[in-house]
């Protein structure tokens, strides 16, 4: 006699990890989580998918061909990812709030710096403080405090912080192209500069109130003798990461994305044109874009929780 398979019980990843106890978990860490989030979001001014609205305004009025501008692009953003490992871990020497202060402060000025710009060599300038207080920086803050004050849980808690990358690729381009028609593209990045020092900086440091208390408790947490040195994880130096011949064979994957988004990303109104598709209408489809990526974030998150990175990987 044959014995019946009983199917229906399995259900998707997304659906096993309950949205309920997403929701729990960021409740009971709701101001820090919050604050990766703000962080996160408050990156889009200097990622790539926002600076590239305003590409064709600015290629305009500097009479820049898209090489010009892919080059000033280019030296802006490799000089800002030679200082990043000394910007970067000075997070590890400063208060969070003291750090998060600098990283706004920055970005303030980058946004002043790009809607002042007089001349493509200002302009390179402006695109390095863009891309070191945006881009660089404030993601560094959102991500990394997520990953310090968080054990079990953190892989949720990258993924609720990640989700505002999402939500700024979702809203911000769109939001951008109506700016630019209706300020100009100098006064849209000034405002962007006031909503940052006004709403977004200020939201994050009150976010972080009563951190004083939990950064003693990790440090107190990380004081503590373990039950054995064999279960006590190191830190590889930053030499050690270099000499391992592995990261150079996980470098390939890690940087194929960020090159053909980037690369997608800065010229996207360019495409735009040649399809002849209105900047409204592409920057307006990214909200699928975006909710793929927060799709992918829940199932992601509890997985890395469960299994480690390091078995997600391969």
């Amino acid at each position: 006699m044959r014995r019946r398979v009983r199917r229906g019980n399995r259900r998707p990843a997304i659906t096993r990890v309950s949205l309920v106890a997403y929701v729990k978990f960021a409740a009971a860490n709701r101001r820090l989580i919050a604050f990766g989030f703000l962080a996160a979001f408050a990156s889009s001014f200097g990622q790539t998918y926002y600076i590239g609205i305003f590409g064709p305004a600015i290629q305009s009025e500097f009479g820049l061909s898209h090489t010009a501008w892919g080059t000033i692009y280019m030296l802006g953003t490799l000089a800002s990812a030679m200082l990043l490992p000394w910007t970067g871990k000075q997070i590890d020497a400063l208060d969070l709030r003291l750090y998060t202060t600098l990283v706004g402060a920055l970005a303030v000025v980058a946004c002043a710096a790009m809607a002042l710009t007089i001349n493509p060599a200002m302009l390179v300038v402006a695109i390095f403080l863009l891309r070191q207080s945006g881009q660089g920086l404030m993601s560094h803050v959102g991500i990394t405090s997520m990953a310090r004050y968080f054990d079990s849980g953190r892989g949720r808690a990258i993924a609720i912080a990640t989700m505002g990358f999402a939500v700024g690729e979702a809203f911000l381009p769109f939001v951008a192209v109506l700016m630019i028609a209706a300020l100009g593209w100098r006064w849209s990045y000034g405002a962007t500069g006031l909503v940052l020092a006004l709403v977004l900086v200020p939201a994050a440091l009150w976010l972080l109130k009563g951190h004083l208390e939990r950064h003693r408790a990790h440090l107190a947490e990380l004081a503590a003798p373990r039950a054995s040195e064999k279960l006590q994880a190191r830190s590889w130096t930053r030499a050690e990461m270099l000499r391992d011949p592995r990261f150079y064979l996980l470098m390939p994957g890690i940087m194929a994305p960020a090159i053909v988004l980037t690369a997608m990303f800065f010229h996207h109104l360019n495409l735009a044109d040649a399809k002849a598709w209105s900047h409204a209408w592409i920057t307006g489809s990214y909200v699928v874009y975006a909710l793929a990526v927060v799709l992918t974030s829940l199932a992601v998150g509890p997985a890395i929780d469960r299994l480690g990175a390091a078995r997600l990987v391969p």
